[in-house]
């Protein structure tokens, strides 16, 4: 029961959250950063090396971005590239992208993944090395290792430069939203409300 009411708060953040924004159409081949001379290297991202060798090395999940904060050069060309490295058992937390949709290849290991649909439906899959999977825009999604033993590694690639990402434990117990409307709404109590905002704000 506690289960249905999470997918259901899960339903009604996707449905706030979720927009139809994209990125906007530039009316050039690229856009340069102020000071900026474009060359080969302006062009080049090297920062997914480390990300695509397993496990990370001091938290059970991490992800390391390439998108228009990290690499310049994407600006206005409505993509961008992030690498997810799952230690065994780690998980990448209910979250939305609020501006794009996100095509998920497994290339390490296997990885459970869901979504839950503007009908409140939950769709999930176990994906293998080579598998790939799509998370539509703005709807609310996860991936987990389930794996004991091993690593597993995924590559994620994303319609726009800054898909934005609103990780739903942190939005609702890390906001500062009123600890009495979080109890009500979850029909629990302060305390337990209390625990879960502790949680958040240890990361």
């Amino acid at each position: 029961m506690a289960s249905n009411a999470w997918v259901a708060l899960a339903m009604v953040l996707a449905t706030l959250l979720g927009t139809h924004a994209a990125d906007p159409d530039i009316t050039s081949d690229f856009i340069v950063p102020d000071g900026v001379t474009p060359d080969a290297d302006f062009f080049t991202f090297k920062g997914l090396k480390q990300a695509l060798r397993g496990a990370p090395r001091d938290a059970p999940f991490k992800v390391t971005k390439a998108s228009q904060g990290e690499f310049p050069a994407l600006m206005g060309q409505s993509v961008s590239y992030a690498a997810l490295q799952f230690a065994p058992g780690g998980i990448n937390a209910p979250h939305t992208h609020p501006r794009s949709a996100e095509l998920l290849l497994v290339v390490q290991g296997w990885l459970e993944v869901g979504l839950v649909d503007s009908n409140n439906t939950l769709f999930t899959q176990v994906l293998r090395t080579g598998d790939l999977f799509v998370f539509p825009k703005g709807l609310v999604h996860f991936q987990v290792n389930k794996d004991s033993r091993y690593p597993a590694v995924a590559l994620s690639a994303f319609g726009s430069a800054n898909a934005g990402t609103v990780s739903l434990p942190k939005a609702l117990f890390g906001s500062g939203i009123d600890k009495d409307l979080l109890a009500k709404s979850f029909k629990t109590d302060a305390l337990t409300i209390d625990k879960l905002v502790s949680a958040a704000a240890m990361g």
